[in-house]
């Protein structure tokens, strides 16, 4: 059977298209994985209430950039990617999350007992996005992370962008 250049060029086209989305594109609504559920706006005398205009960046940058290795539940892929839910090497050190997503870590962490050497690569421009998507992260999947505030990322230093 002959397949014409043009059909094998239109199907090659789809297959990297599609490839490319599942590799950090845009989320696809209709995504068989269940997207998490929003944190709820809870008040509490000793922490700082984080407000809905933050939180809805910080989801927007997590379905736009970190899904894809996190993966929709926050559980990661297991060996390759570490998980966010329930992750005790994410709740130690609030401020060392934001820095990592603002300038990306080569360094081999463990979370939750396992070894983790892939290396992440900075995420967002600046630390307003960084600290939203971090409390995203901090209380979706039933974390209970609290939050971080911009006064408290106040010195991590942004490396300079190539």
């Amino acid at each position: 059977m002959k397949i014409s250049r043009s059909v094998l060029s239109i199907a090659m086209a789809l297959s990297l298209t599609f490839t490319l989305q599942s590799c950090g594109g845009e989320a696809n609504s209709e995504s068989t994985s269940k997207a998490p559920e929003s944190p709820k706006k809870e008040v509490k005398e000793d922490k700082v209430v984080v407000e809905d205009n933050q939180m809805a960046l910080g989801e927007k940058i997590y379905m736009e950039k970190c899904i894809v290795c996190h993966q929709a539940s926050g559980e990661g892929i297991p060996g390759a990617f570490p998980p966010l839910k329930n992750s005790d090497y994410l709740l130690a050190d609030k401020v060392r999350a934001v820095a990592q997503v603002l300038n990306g870590s080569n360094e081999a962490i463990v979370v939750n007992g396992v070894t983790y050497t892939a290396p992440m690569p900075q995420q967002v421009n600046t630390k307003k996005e960084a600290v939203a998507v971090i409390n995203y992260v901090l209380n979706a999947w039933g974390n209970d992370g609290g939050t971080v505030t911009l006064e408290e990322v106040k010195d991590v230093v942004i490396a300079p962008r190539e």
